[in-house]
């Protein structure tokens, strides 16, 4: 009497889990960094007085100094002041993103994650998304201090307020991205404390942000007519005071969408590199 042998059942073995989608990985992400922002007010309290500190003192240092050379346009120094306020201050926040990024790299936090399946897109989108939101609560808090307190009143009216808010957003998320890139290939933040000094005082002070192109020295003025930053203060400008934009707002988002795009793809590559 012969048997035949049941063959052994197949059993099926669970698909690997792949990871959450691209989506939900960027919002969780984005969370992670917004709760650790909220957990310590330090951060939030000094970040929010840095540039009201900055507003102060430009506004009483050099408000009757200046009042002459801006009071045809916009009335008070402070109204003058205030749009490149917010584009300074977002180039801070800015390079606080490449920052941040580097003290991930070395408290093992990124190294967690990329034991995950995990995108690595998805966590530099999540940390400057995180820093937009920053960036946008820390701009929206100054006008409205710098309304309130320090006469704040421009021809533009709220809706050119807000527009210059929003561009100067836009260009801070964007410099974000130039930062983050340059963390992720230098990975030290004493190098990257010094590329933010160099880059940020030398934009900053040969520009029109504070003074008019034309009160500066002949040399100066050719600088900052050159300067990237002098077409992002003077289209913000341009938006709050109701002055004619021309291609001026146009060309900072252009410039600005161009740069963010070059830097995205050299943060992605540069983070795929060993940690």
């Amino acid at each position: 009497m012969t048997t035949t042998a049941t063959p052994p059942a197949r059993t099926s073995h669970p698909r690997s889990w792949r990871g959450a989608g691209f989506g939900t990985q960027v919002l969780v992400l984005t969370g992670r960094s917004l709760r650790a922002l909220v957990k310590d007010p330090r951060v939030l309290i000094f970040s929010l007085l840095q540039p009201l500190i900055m507003l102060a003192l430009f506004s009483q240092v050099f408000g009757k100094a200046m009042m002459g050379s801006v009071a045809t346009d916009s009335g008070s120094y402070i109204n003058y002041l205030m749009p490149a306020i917010l584009v300074t201050t977002g180039i801070g926040a800015a390079l606080q993103s490449g920052v941040g990024l580097i003290t991930d790299l070395k408290n093992g936090v990124l190294r967690r994650l990329r034991t995950m399946p995990i995108r690595p897109s998805s966590i530099l989108l999540a940390r400057s998304l995180s820093d937009l939101v920053r960036t946008a609560v820390q701009l929206a808090f100054l006008l409205l201090v710098g309304a309130v307190l320090f006469g704040f009143s421009p021809a533009g009216g709220i809706t050119g307020a807000v527009g210059a808010l929003l561009l100067s957003v836009f260009v801070s998320w964007a410099l974000s991205w130039v930062f983050l890139a340059i963390a992720v290939w230098v990975r030290k933040e004493e190098v990257m404390q010094s590329i933010g000094f160099l880059a940020m005082f030398p934009l900053m002070f040969a520009s029109s942000a504070f003074v008019p192109i034309d009160s500066l020295p002949a040399w100066l003025g050719a600088v900052a007519t050159v300067n990237p930053l002098t077409y992002a203060v003077d289209a913000s400008r341009n938006l709050s005071l109701a002055l004619p934009l021309g291609t001026g707002v146009l060309s900072a988002v252009i410039t600005s969408g161009v740069l963010c795009a070059l830097a995205i793809a050299l943060a992605v590559k540069g983070f795929r590199r060993p940690l």
